[in-house]
């Protein structure tokens, strides 16, 4: 979240900027500015009380030694009163402290300065694009008609199990799953990304700490009798680790994988936009985070990209990278790029990465702090991305490798499934 530091410093620039994110921060900001003025002034008062109630508490025991009874009386009435007001400075300071953090944590993080102008995915702006697109025959089929002339994935099975949302994978259908996590994880170990294998489950200080608290809570699945939730992405865990945390200048960059499952409630609408694997209640991907100084986030960012690329050129996928516009980025970030692959028998363009800079605003929430060279602590740059997501990847390899002779494996993926062709 963003702290009061930037906001009284920079009150209008923090208003106009959120406007780019069609937040409406005035009346918000105004009430914050208002509430920290008051906590002040309560903090000045309560600190002098104290200090009053420090001094005269001194004084009584050499009242007393002098036989000066009645004049240690007095100062012991006046040190009651001063307690009595001290307390009700505290109560006043802890209420106000409580009512700024309820309205710190509504408001989204500051877009960087080269988030364009926007309103919804049709306004973001395309940064580069690769691949070649396929020559497909008419009668082409999309994935979830291949998964099941193939016997890949069980959409109707996975019903009956759980619900929609939540497919069967089979055969050589989970042989390919686990060859995308395998080939996603070996090649971020080979960029330098540690692996980690976080649990699915989080308490709520973890999903409010990386921003999914309060702002996404009807997306996610809680376990109620626990009080826990099913993970959203493993950046929940992984970026957690470093809660409440202070590390070294020389430790950072700190980077990390980690394939997960991952659970969201909300799906989205019927039709088929959403049919088949475009979206899921439940889905695997390998995530990779990153922590670093403020002035190598960027730079961090920029790499970031550049292995999601890499990785996608692997996987002899039709690509193009977007910068999310103002309006469609997400509550936390400061900048986001997506990677999207076409597929070519829904001739469309589907998402299967974002890759944002939160520049300090989880470190805040997660008190995720780093000792300088000279001893100064201050908030990290936090940073993760999709390395990749499987659902879209899958749909895109089925129907752009489809063939007469069956589907084609990219040559890169062969050493992980053990098969060149699904016939």
């Amino acid at each position: 979240m963003l702290t009061l530091k930037v906001i009284n410093e920079n009150r209008e620039e923090v208003i106009r900027k959120l406007a780019k994110k069609r937040f409406a921060a005035e009346e918000v900001v105004n009430q914050i500015v208002t509430l920290d003025e008051k906590r002040r002034s309560t903090q000045t008062a309560l600190d002098s009380q104290l200090s009053e109630i420090n001094r005269l508490s001194k004084s009584i025991g050499g009242l007393m030694k002098e036989g000066r009874k009645e004049e240690a009386d007095a100062v012991k009435q006046q040190v009651t009163e001063l307690k009595e007001q001290s307390r009700s400075n505290e109560a006043v300071l802890k209420e106000v402290e409580e009512s700024i953090q309820q309205l710190l944590v509504t408001i989204p993080n500051l877009p960087h300065d080269s988030v364009p102008e926007g309103n919804s995915a049709e306004e973001n702006l395309i940064e580069r694009s690769g691949g070649s697109f396929p020559q497909l025959s008419p009668d082409a089929l999309p994935h979830w008609e291949l998964a099941k002339k193939y016997d890949l994935i069980d959409f109707e099975l996975g019903v009956k199990i759980t619900g929609a949302g939540f497919p069967v994978y089979k055969g050589r259908g989970s042989r390919l799953q686990r060859a995308l996590i395998n080939f996603f994880l070996d090649n971020a170990r080979d960029a330098g990304f540690v692996e980690i294998q976080p649990p699915y489950v989080v308490n709520a200080a973890s999903g409010f700490a990386t921003g999914q608290l309060p702002d996404k809570e009807g997306q996610m699945y809680h376990v109620g009798l626990d009080d826990l939730y099913l993970i959203p992405t493993a950046e929940v865990p992984v970026t957690n680790i470093y809660r409440d945390v202070i590390l070294e200048e020389k430790d950072l960059p700190i980077k990390n994988t980690a394939y997960s499952a991952c659970f969201r409630r909300e799906a989205g609408s019927y039709g088929k936009d959403v049919r088949g694997l475009n979206r899921l209640h439940q889905f695997d991907k390998v995530e990779i985070v990153c922590i670093d100084k403020p002035e190598n986030s960027y730079m961090r960012l920029d790499e970031m990209v550049w292995y999601v690329q890499t990785l996608v050129e692997k996987l002899e996928l039709p690509w193009r990278i977007v910068r999310l516009c103002g309006g469609d980025m997400s509550f936390t970030s400061a900048l986001t790029f997506d990677f999207e692959v076409f597929s070519a028998a829904q001739q469309r363009w589907l998402e299967v990465s974002s890759v944002s800079n939160f520049e300090s605003y989880q470190a805040n929430r997660l008190k995720c702090r780093y000792r300088n060279e000279e001893r100064k602590i201050q908030l990290c740059h936090t940073l993760n991305g999709s390395a990749l997501a499987l659902p879209r990847i899958v749909a895109a390899l089925l129907e752009n490798n489809q063939t007469p002779e069956g589907i084609r494996i990219p040559a890169a993926l062969v050493p992980y499934t053990g098969f060149e062709l699904i016939d």
